[in-house]
């Protein structure tokens, strides 16, 4: 592995500790009620911006938003829309989605993050990314495991998805050290700005 390349993973994971630790201190106190609602309006928003039948969204860890509510929401507003989430088959493999509504019958999957009981695949058409940070150019900071990298990787070129990445306006990190394979995100929505 080049220096370089190992230099960008290191300061990628010290950022990536420091940003988890304040968005878990940010949810610890008192939860950020005000920030949940602010950032649902601005995502509602961006969504109705798209003629899309299918979301593929995350389940909440870690202080994430959670966007069950507004996928219920959106569901209930219009016929053939279908949400999913993402459920990982095989670790450092390409992820698939499950279809999921509000009274889905849900399973542990890998990393204990449940997942949709009903194996029934959907192929989103847009997709929100959870970020743990970003920059102005809509670039991603996860978890490190490459899942979404991979995931977008492999999608076909011919129905690839609108990107969308949720995080707090804490998780704004002005610039990230890039990689080769690191692609922007379409769109970056937190409770304070649309990027």
């Amino acid at each position: 592995m080049p220096e370089n390349t190992e230099v960008k993973i290191e300061a990628k994971s010290l950022l990536r500790s420091t940003l988890l630790a304040r968005r878990q201190a940010q949810s610890m106190s008192g939860g950020p009620g005000e920030q949940h609602r602010a950032l649902a309006t601005r995502l509602r928003k961006v969504i109705a911006q798209h003629q899309v039948s299918n979301i593929g969204f995350y389940w909440p860890v870690a202080g994430e938003f959670d966007a069950r509510g507004l996928l219920t929401e959106w569901l209930a507003s219009g016929d053939s829309r279908e949400a999913a989430l993402p459920v990982v088959l095989r670790a450092h493999a390409p992820m698939v989605f499950h279809g999921w509504h509000s009274q889905s019958l849900m399973k542990d999957g890998r990393y204990r993050i449940p997942v949709p009981a009903e194996e029934r695949m959907v192929v989103p058409e847009l997709l929100l990314i959870p970020c743990v940070g970003f920059d102005v150019n809509r670039y991603r900071l996860g978890y490190g495991g490459g899942y979404y990298d991979r995931t977008l990787a492999a999608w076909p070129t011919s129905n690839k998805p609108v990107t969308i990445g949720v995080a707090f306006e804490s998780a704004n990190c002005g610039r990230l050290p890039q990689e080769e394979h690191d692609l922007p995100l379409d769109v970056v929505v937190t409770e304070v700005a649309i990027y």
